[in-house]
């Protein structure tokens, strides 16, 4: 059963994969592609694809491993913060670094009741196996 404040941690995952999504296509064909006309730059939206269904279907699995993948995009929003100094491309990156840890927050923060009951299963499990251990 959610709570509603995991109802609303997963739509903030949603809405944040979401906008990452059309932020990173929008600057690299629109805003400030590296070329003018797009660049090739824009396929770095479709690994975010592959785990928007997951992240829709409450997917925990997906949920873990997009908490760290997306860190990747985290440290470019920085890199291109930091070095397109001056330009919309520079605010663009801090836009794509705040988007990203958006993201993180809400996905652990849904995911963390469900770890904190697999750590509480895990220590009933050890401890029945200590205990028949003990009884032999």
């Amino acid at each position: 059963m959610q709570t509603n404040m995991q109802r609303y941690f997963h739509w903030g995952a949603i809405g944040s994969l979401v906008t990452l999504i059309i932020w990173c296509v929008l600057w690299e064909m629109v805003l400030a592609p590296l070329h003018p006309g797009g660049s090739w730059v824009v396929l770095k939206a479709v690994p975010l694809l592959i785990p928007l269904h997951g992240v829709i279907k409450r997917d925990i699995y997906t949920l873990q491993w997009t908490s760290m993948v997306i860190l990747l995009y985290f440290t470019e929003g920085v890199v291109r913060g930091y070095s397109d100094i001056g330009t919309l491309s520079a605010w663009l990156g801090w836009g794509e670094a705040l988007i990203v840890c958006v993201y993180f927050v809400c996905a652990v923060m849904y995911l963390r009741p469900y770890k904190k009951a697999a750590k509480k299963m895990a220590k009933e499990l050890l401890a029945k196996v200590n205990q028949t251990k003990h009884s032999k």
